[in-house]
């Protein structure tokens, strides 16, 4: 009897410490949240979100620039590194049988994962912008951002490939499909809620990053959205950074707030759509 109310004891503890850190992540976010509306939500309004904007007086700006850059830069990233990954990850699940090999590349893209956005912003700037010559422009800084995150969506696709019993893999090589078949028949339907979930971590990040887009192609202020992806953008975490460290104005600070609340409700609405498709797939599993 005391072992086991020792036991008992023991998992009231460890419950408790558990929903202590839950909470105490979720105050954070509500904290942060308060504190940018608090200090931002005052100048959102619809000039705020559909006018370009000006320099002599930012009462009458807008960021509607920053607001379509930085959606071209969710979409595009997420158009180049959901198929790409979802492929590396079926080979290394599904056709790499060298487990050695296996190893090493995982072990490099969890290595490149950890990498900082800095690297890859001086990296994006020697390949994409000098040696393939993209310039400073917005496919220069969708290619790097996607660099960046392919490492979240391979490691989120991989285990959720390995999550799909064996006996699914078994059963349809028996009745006579190739393994191609298997694979995009059953295997990949069946594991794709759980990709979407690294295509949703790897939005996420692109969207919040600052450094390589400062050094791959963003800039603060222009007069017309871009019409090419060889163009300069806008985008919202360079303007938040400006307006926050080095403008004038004294209402600078309320305006990059302001941006920032955008910022996490464009992230928020892009994974919202990513959720519900996410959502969608699940619901058609039956097993």
């Amino acid at each position: 009897m005391k072992k086991s109310g020792r036991i008992n004891l023991k998992e009231k503890i460890y419950f408790t410490l558990f929903k202590l850190s839950a909470i105490f992540g979720f105050g954070i976010l509500i904290l942060v949240l308060v504190l940018l509306i608090k200090q931002g939500a005052s100048v959102i309004d619809w000039r705020f979100l559909s006018q370009y904007w000006q320099h002599r007086d930012i009462t009458q700006a807008g960021i509607f620039p920053a607001i379509i850059g930085s959606l071209y830069l969710g979409i595009g990233v997420l158009v180049i590194t959901f198929p790409l990954g979802v492929a590396t990850a079926i080979y290394l699940t599904e056709y790499n049988r060298q487990k050695n090999i296996k190893r090493i590349i995982e072990l490099a893209i969890r290595n490149l994962a950890g990498v900082p956005s800095i690297i890859f912003g001086l990296f994006g700037l020697a390949i994409f912008v000098n040696f393939l010559n993209f310039g400073t422009s917005l496919l220069s800084a969708i290619l790097t951002l996607s660099l960046m995150s392919l490492p979240w969506i391979i490691t989120a696709s991989v285990e959720a490939l390995n999550t799909v019993p064996k006996a699914f893999r078994e059963s349809s090589m028996a009745l006579g499909a190739s393994r191609w078949q298997t694979i995009r028949l059953i295997i990949l339907p069946a594991a794709l809620p759980g990709c979407i979930t690294g295509g949703i971590l790897g939005i996420g990040r692109a969207l919040g990053e600052t450094a390589p887009i400062i050094i791959v192609g963003a800039t603060f202020f222009l007069a017309h959205l871009p019409t090419s992806t060889l163009d300069k953008f806008m985008a919202l975490p360079y303007h938040t950074f400006i307006l926050a460290t080095q403008h004038s104005s004294p209402l600078a600070p309320a305006y990059a707030a302001g941006t920032a609340l955008v910022l996490i409700a464009l992230t928020f609405f892009l994974s919202l759509g990513a959720i519900l498709v996410r959502y969608y797939f699940r619901s058609r599993k039956d097993w």
